[in-house]
């Protein structure tokens, strides 16, 4: 009886196996004693981590799988893939319970002998069972964790690259309609952006921050920045324009076109979606209203800028002040004070606004009152403030912030965020975006005087409006993309820098700190005019411009100062003032260049 003890097989718990295959597939066919069975069932793991650890020793394979996976059908390979190894997984542990069981029972036959030796049928005990089902039961757990999260993502891809958008139902008597002709006949569908985009062109994003109000029925689009890529050289650009410029041209094979006197749409762009959204004889577009509403703003103002604009991404206001507050607010660098005791609230009515200068944590409403607030400072500013909103996002996206609040900005950008961007298209986007400086980005605000014409007596019909310089507008953009390595060097030096630049107006000659904030950016200043006192200086008698450098700027802005000192042809002072939040004032006299961008 001893003998046949020594020379029975060693006793292997079925549940120990389990757990052990549970943690590594093959380990618990190891632990009982079964090596070619264990090395045949770990292979496929061992390759898949030896893949995994190629991949993140590689930067760049580790970056374009990340990418990758924006896009929806790598997704739902992702997700087969999970299931599969799921499935490997759970027969590697039922494998291992099971022939762990098989020499349990032919152990207990050899230790016992007589008719128990001759047993084939595989013994299994309740206990070891029951470890078993918890084992099967805990092995999806991660495996429907990478689930939830890969469907969130596939949710989130395919509901922002529906069609459908956000907007309201069109009216299109909001706006006016054209007044020349009647109304054409149907036609076949126009052209209204460009060939989608390959990944060798230059690529136009066209950024529309919208204010719907549904009682209404109107769409009035806010904000309209459009991107410009150069995916060659990872040059980018920001060309806004302001809401309220008007008398712009419509490309000439447009129905509207012939509809419209001179060829151009003389209300506020503002209001351009809501009308071609509801005029569908005059913008023939493939698509619902909505689409056709954005077509009508990616070909306008791709046909003012010279470029085609080949995609939008919409963004409701409301949905853009849950994202910030789900990312927990954006941290944004105020230039200078803003003041408004008009913004709107809606349940006051209005409100006081004030933002004071310096770096400020501003929550969703706030980051929204400081992109929108536009009635105690110009376009410019207003602009310029929305091109910094945008920046401060991109820049402060942290991938911890986002994985840790998923669910809710899921939820956050399906209601806010809307594109006619393919979405096969987002991973090829997400390695442009990563090839481009933020700090060297061009930023273009297309304001009067030097781009457009104000209209501000309330006696006339234009009030309050802006009327297109086009040549002007055109000849910028196509300034912008010229290559200039001069320039270029100098704008991107100035950028390193990032002082912030307040223009006044001291000599009382109209719309002259408008044009030097203009001419100044166009340099690669960050400059706006200053939102004191309408923007004008402590007195219009000034003779000659005045440059002075705030609170030891100095030391830090040498680039800075060497340019404003060549452009005005002085030298700048320095001065102490703690009410003074910009590094940099300027202030026109009477006998201030006549500087402005090229046109």
């Amino acid at each position: 009886m001893q003998s046949r003890e020594r020379q029975a097989p060693r006793g292997r718990s079925p549940f120990v196996a389990a757990v052990l295959s549970f943690l590594f597939p093959g380990l618990g066919q190891a632990y009982a004693g079964l090596g070619a069975r264990a090395l045949a069932l770990a292979a496929p793991m061992v390759l898949l981590l030896a893949l995994g650890a190629g991949v993140v020793a590689s930067r760049t394979t580790r970056d374009w799988l990340l990418s990758e996976l924006a896009s929806p059908t790598v997704l739902l390979i992702v997700l087969a893939l999970d299931l599969l190894l799921l499935g490997y997984r759970l027969l590697s542990v039922i494998d291992a319970f099971r022939v762990a069981a098989a020499l349990e029972t032919h152990r207990l036959g050899a230790t016992l002998g007589g008719p128990f030796a001759r047993r084939t049928r595989v013994s299994y005990r309740p206990l070891p069972v029951l470890g078993l089902i918890g084992v099967i039961l805990v092995t999806p757990l991660l495996h429907l964790g990478v689930a939830r999260y890969d469907l969130l993502a596939y949710d989130l891809l395919t509901s922002i690259s529906s069609p459908v958008g956000s907007g309201a139902t069109p009216t299109a008597s909001v706006a006016g309609t054209p007044g020349t002709t009647a109304s054409p006949s149907p036609s076949p569908a126009a052209i209204a952006s460009g060939p989608p985009w390959t990944g060798t062109g230059r690529l136009n994003i066209l950024l529309v921050g919208a204010d719907q109000r549904p009682k209404d029925r109107t769409f009035n689009t806010d904000t309209m920045i459009v991107v410009s890529i150069d995916p060659q050289t990872g040059q980018a650009a920001m060309l806004s324009l302001p809401r309220d410029m008007s008398n712009i041209p419509f490309p000439p094979s447009w129905p509207a076109a012939s509809s419209y006197a001179n060829g151009v749409y003389p209300n506020k762009i503002t209001t351009l979606w809501t009308v071609a959204a509801g005029s569908p004889g005059l913008f023939p577009f493939p698509g619902n209203a909505t689409q056709r509403g954005f077509d009508a703003l990616k070909g306008t103002l791709g046909y003012l800028y010279g470029l085609d604009v080949q995609y939008y991404i919409e963004v409701n206001f409301d949905g853009f002040q849950k994202i910030i507050d789900t990312l927990g607010g954006v941290t944004i660098d105020v230039q200078v004070p803003v003041t408004d005791q008009h913004y709107p609230d809606p349940g006051a009515g209005a409100q006081n606004l004030y933002l004071p200068a310096g770096l400020q944590h501003l929550d969703g409403d706030r980051a929204l009152a400081y992109a929108r607030s536009r009635h105690a400072s110009s376009d410019f500013d207003r602009a310029a403030r929305q091109q910094r909103v945008v920046l401060s996002v991109r820049q402060q996206t942290d991938p911890g912030t986002v994985l840790a609040n998923l669910d809710s900005l899921v939820n956050a950008f399906k209601d806010a965020v809307h594109t006619d961007i393919p979405p096969d298209l987002f991973p090829s986007l997400i390695r442009l975006a990563e090839q481009v400086d933020l700090h060297s980005i061009r930023q273009l605000v297309f304001t009067p005087p030097v781009y457009g014409t104000e209209c501000n007596d309330p006696r006339a019909s234009c009030y309050y409006s802006l009327y297109a310089k086009v040549p002007a507008i055109r000849l910028a953009v196509k300034d912008m993309f010229k290559p200039n390595p001069t320039l270029d060097a100098e704008r991107q030096a100035l950028a390193a820098e990032g002082a912030s630049v307040a223009v006044y107006n001291g000599s009382g000659q109209n719309g002259q700190a408008s044009t030097i904030a203009a001419y100044l950016q166009y340099l690669g200043f960050d400059a706006v005019v200053g939102s004191t006192n309408g923007g004008r200086a402590d007195r219009l008698t000034y003779t000659n411009t005045v440059v002075t450098v705030y609170n030891g700027a100095e030391t830090k802005l040498p680039a800075t100062i060497q340019a404003l000192e060549h452009t005005f042809g002085l030298t700048v002072t320095s001065k102490t003032d703690p009410g003074v939040s910009v590094d940099i004032v300027v202030i026109t006299g009477s006998k201030t260049p006549q500087l402005a961008p090229p046109d």
